[in-house]
């Protein structure tokens, strides 16, 4: 029997992924690399800060974690097809090593580490979407591989709530250079995961020429198919939007009075939600039934930041956030069509395109809420964010509805005429 056998049965559980030897050293490695972003980030900032004393500085460490996704998620994309995939990955923590050491040698410039902690991010659309388009490989498209995607988002969503302050703790313990030092062991120590628990495998593709040209051609093959635009503005619009109280949490605390816990608890919240809806979802729902109701969640998740408009206190203020994080669990349903709608040859750069648009759509958003915060307010900005942001939402959500009920309606018809020759010997 196979590795890919328990992709194969697809039983419904996050128990089951563990069973597959494969995903057990991803798994591990995406924790690892996990470990690593979240130190760099938090030492490189203090680092900037302690050298410059500008807060500027030390906050554009966090921007150039954002801004050069874009770049690198549509200028490198074909990487990820037209190389195994384990090689992809391996080199590219690599890389990132390379990168973050120099960060911790003493007299690197402020412009060499800021230069450098772009080089990360140009890097992290291609290992990313690679580690996407392996799953399928190693889970199988199936409930496994949905049930894959799932977890390694929760655990994203988990750093976010604990990383920051082990990193906090972290520096209390050793400087922010030795923190830099760490995270290269973590990358070192996922690469050697990846090498050693993942099997090789073809490249995806065999692609020649320039490797930009290769990655605009792929980008247009990808965003030719009109179900797959589709999916990948469902994936995009609702997080353009949700970022909104996030960005705005600070002011938002001060007019509460709420003080630096109720700082915490309001960026807590969304992530809290998050992780209940996917947890739910993924083990309690059925696929079909994540299927069923991916759409309706993609209309109405950001549809509880409307209760901001009532100026609510900090209690209700956190419901309304958790509760529109739950509704983050229709990307399950997304994920199936997505793997099942994107060629296999085009599925590396799918999915990078898809992480490169995720990273980017949210810095755009947190841009933007902070400008029209300046004028309209912080609460009037997060209302509006849930109402217009679920108009917008709707709009690709039902055109994704009458385009997989022509696609049903199709394959319907395509099924019965190939029964129809069958029995009259056509």
């Amino acid at each position: 029997m196979s590795e890919q056998s328990p992709a194969a049965a697809a039983p419904v559980g996050y128990r089951h992924l563990f069973a597959v030897r494969e995903f057990r050293a991803v798994f591990a490695a995406h924790a690892l690399s996990l470990l690593g972003l979240v130190t760099a980030e938090i030492a490189l900032s203090v680092l900037v800060y302690d050298r410059t004393g500008s807060p500027l500085l030390s906050a554009l460490t966090f921007a150039f974690g954002f801004l050069p996704y874009l770049v690198g998620g549509t200028l490198l994309a074909s990487l990820a097809d037209r190389h195994p995939a384990r090689r992809v990955l391996v080199v590219c923590d690599l890389v990132c090593a390379a990168c973050v050491a120099p960060m911790a040698a003493p007299g690197t410039g402020i412009a060499v580490l800021l230069g450098l902690r772009c080089a990360l991010a140009v890097v992290a659309p291609v290992f990313q979407g690679t580690r996407m388009a392996t799953l399928a490989d190693i889970l199988g498209e199936g409930d496994l591989f949905v049930l894959g995607r799932s977890l390694l988002r929760i655990v994203s969503q988990s750093a976010l709530l604990a990383g920051f302050g082990v990193g906090g703790v972290l520096l209390t313990a050793v400087s922010p250079r030795h923190a830099l030092l760490i995270t290269v062991a973590t990358f070192l120590g996922s690469a050697l995961l990846l090498r050693l628990g993942t099997r090789r495998r073809p490249a995806r593709a065999r692609t020649g020429g320039a490797l930009v040209a290769d990655s605009l051609r792929g980008a247009r093959q990808v965003l030719a198919h009109r179900g797959v635009r589709l999916l990948l503005l469902l994936f995009w619009l609702p997080p353009l939007f949700a970022v909104a109280p996030e960005a705005l949490a600070a002011p938002y605390a001060a007019e509460l009075g709420a003080g630096s816990a109720g700082l915490g608890l309001l960026m807590c919240a969304l992530p809290v939600g998050t992780i209940a809806g996917e947890v739910f979802a993924g083990a309690r729902l059925r696929p079909a039934v994540r299927e069923r109701i991916a759409l309706p969640l993609v209309c109405v998740t950001l549809l509880p930041y409307a209760g901001y408009a009532l100026h609510p206190g900090l209690a209700v203020s956190l419901l309304l956030l958790v509760a529109s994080g739950a509704g983050a669990a229709y990307t399950l349903g997304l994920d199936q069509w997505l793997v099942r709608d994107v060629p296999e040859e085009l599925r590396g750069r799918a999915m990078t395109l898809l992480t490169a648009g995720l990273m980017t759509v949210q810095g755009v958003g947190m841009a933007l809420a902070g400008v029209v915060a300046q004028f309209a307010g912080v609460t009037a900005t997060v209302a509006g964010a849930g109402v217009v942001g679920s108009a917008v939402c709707a709009l690709p959500a039902a055109a994704a509805r009458r385009t997989r009920r022509a696609d049903a309606r199709s394959r319907t018809t395509e099924r019965r005429d190939g029964a129809d020759r069958h029995m009259t010997g056509g």
